[in-house]
């Protein structure tokens, strides 16, 4: 088999790459647990979006491949520091799988990451953090801003975790807000089989079945007073 973790280390190209395996499924392929943090300013407008993804066991081996340099058995955060690049450089063609929409219906527009890093735990699976700033100060005074974490093209999967471990938090939000997270329904079994079908080298699906991935959205509504 040819040396395939460097694509493999960007989302983007793992579609590339996953064809290699003979019984990888195609849609989705990553499954990743979800955190996020909106970060508010002093006038409580939000900044940015800190995010906290955690990646399934089987991703996480297979492009963490070879990073171990040190031979100590364990990814410390200098030899994981390629490949969080790779990762976030990658996702911006995917607006970074990350959108707002704003109290008056406007999607909002971010820059790059300005903090990332990628933390691996003691059997190996990795933990993504970084930290994506708006564009500009985001106003939620007066109704709902909402939060979504996807990919409309479902390779990557995302699920926000338990309601018990804090999906979404307000960093210094403004007082009186409140924050209701939101999952999508479970597929049914005969939606999941097609989109598994799908080859594993093709990043785009049909557009009978993106009316279906686009509604699988992750992610939290904000309200404020």
């Amino acid at each position: 088999m040819p040396n395939v973790r460097p694509a493999l280390a960007c989302l983007s190209a793992l579609a590339l790459t996953v064809g290699l395996t003979a019984t990888a499924q195609a849609h989705p392929h990553v499954f990743v647990d979800a955190k996020a943090e909106l970060v508010f300013d002093g006038a409580g407008n939000i900044t940015a979006v800190r995010n906290i993804w955690r990646f399934d066991e089987a991703y996480s081996a297979f492009a963490s491949q070879g990073l171990d340099t040190d031979g100590d058995g364990k990814l410390s955060a200098k030899e994981l520091a390629p490949l969080a690049k790779l990762n976030v450089d990658s996702m911006v063609d995917y607006a970074y799988f990350t959108f707002i929409t704003s109290v008056d219906g406007k999607d909002i527009d971010f820059k790059k990451p300005t903090e990332y890093w990628l933390q691996a735990d003691a059997d190996g699976q990795l933990t993504l953090f970084f930290t994506l700033p708006t564009k500009g100060p985001v106003k939620v005074a007066g109704g709902r801003t909402r939060l979504e974490i996807y990919d409309p093209t479902y390779f990557v999967a995302f699920t926000m975790v338990p309601d018990k471990d804090s999906p979404v938090t307000l960093d210094k939000g403004p007082a009186g807000c409140t924050v209701k997270p939101f999952r999508p329904d479970s597929l049914d079994p005969a939606t999941a089989a097609t989109l598994a079908a799908i080859p594993a080298d093709q990043r785009e699906i049909p557009a009978e079945l993106q009316l279906v991935t686009d509604g699988l959205t992750n992610g939290a509504d904000v309200t404020c007073p």
